[in-house]
């Protein structure tokens, strides 16, 4: 089987043989709409199966697998939100790698991307382990929640606009789940800081008329019911950004920080 089944027993798998699968965007809106709990969106995001194209990708990946993982079983399903259920901060990311949270079964775990990530996390107090490796492996965050804007790995890291459009209602959801904790956003990307915005609106956030531009360390000040939430702009720990020193280690545990700082 190309995919792990829901409910057989992969570690921190929030879906059981009876979650119901969204098949459509419509169903999508519907089930996100009707989850009243952080348990059952993210169960439902796990099993989704509305985009066709993202279907067929993510499962040719599982079954054919990269050599380095070949004895390995990967995950082969949507990377639902994960971490703490009352966050402080949320960080929203672009979609799981192919042989990242695609085979691990966590977003941002796995990868180079995720080794940066996580161990800035560590550094700045969001994470209780500087490594993400696998699901089950013991490390958790603290204070924080983290998603991808697209929930399943797509072909050359680049989702449509109508895959992206299809995904967002999991994303406004889930913020308007964790809105009585929620204090910051810190989008990893500008593909992230667009997609994020229609969701917010979604969720009830109150947002400037016009999208401010993207940038690392760019702050906006947004409210929800009276709370003042902020929006933070963190460039991407990919490998290119890494690689090249577009990002580094200081200029992630500077946003992280200043994170910490506005969710307190």
């Amino acid at each position: 089987m190309s995919f792990v089944p829901p409910g057989s027993g992969w570690p921190e798998d929030p879906a059981g043989p009876g979650t119901p699968v969204a098949r459509t965007p419509e169903d999508v809106r519907e089930l996100a709409r009707a989850s009243g709990t952080l348990g059952e969106l993210t169960a439902r995001q796990s099993v989704c199966r509305a985009c066709p194209r993202l279907v067929e990708w993510r499962e040719e990946v599982a079954d054919v697998r990269r050599r380095a993982y070949r004895d390995e079983t990967y995950w082969g399903r949507p990377i639902a939100g994960w971490g703490d259920d009352a966050p402080g901060v949320l960080l929203v990311g672009l979609a799981p790698a192919a042989h990242g949270g695609n085979r691990t079964g966590r977003v941002f775990t796995g990868d180079r991307s995720g080794d940066w990530l996580f161990a800035s996390l560590h550094r700045t107090g969001f994470a209780a382990l500087p490594t993400s490796t696998h699901a089950g492996d013991g490390q958790r965050l603290i204070g924080a929640r983290l998603v991808a804007a697209v929930r399943c790995a797509p072909p050359a890291n680049k989702p449509t606009p109508q895959e992206r459009a299809a995904c967002y209602p999991w994303l406004a959801r889930e913020l308007e789940l964790v809105a009585p904790s929620l204090r910051v956003v810190v989008c990893l990307g500008g593909y992230a800081w667009q997609a994020v915005w229609p969701a917010l609106r979604a969720a009830g956030y109150a947002l400037p008329r016009t999208r401010p531009p993207f940038g690392h360390g760019a702050e906006v000040p947004l409210s929800l019911g009276g709370a003042a939430v902020h929006l933070l702009g963190c460039y991407h720990p990919s490998q290119q950004n890494t690689f090249t020193g577009r990002v580094t280690a200081p200029m992630l545990d500077a946003v992280f920080t200043r994170a910490a700082a506005l969710a307190r």
